[in-house]
């Protein structure tokens, strides 16, 4: 935070604002620091984790089911979008994030 100058809230995370080229909606990228001892990463190989803001991510599931990918049975769904995870071939945990729709 001091030597990048990245401000962040309490609870440890940043926002990066930006628009979509094609459509000018607003987007986010969001960075979160997470505990040591954070369970939110659980099976994973890594001690982070990278969030994929998908179009339709019930369609992207089955295309993965498909291809053989490991998916997670767990779903959040949130006022700011749906969640879901799968772990890549190395073992790392991947999220993917559906936004609402407007």
């Amino acid at each position: 935070e001091k030597n990048l100058r990245i401000p962040r809230t309490p609870d440890g995370t940043s926002m990066f604002e930006w628009l979509d080229a094609e459509t000018k909606a607003k987007g986010m990228t969001v960075w979160s620091l997470f505990p040591r001892d954070t369970k939110y990463f659980a099976n994973s190989t890594a001690n982070f984790m990278v969030n994929y803001r998908v179009d339709n991510l019930d369609e992207l599931l089955e295309e993965m089911k498909q291809a053989g990918v490991t998916i997670d049975p767990k779903r959040e769904d949130h006022e700011y979008g749906r969640f879901a995870w799968i772990t890549d071939p190395d073992g790392n945990r991947i999220e993917l994030w559906e936004p609402p729709k407007e």
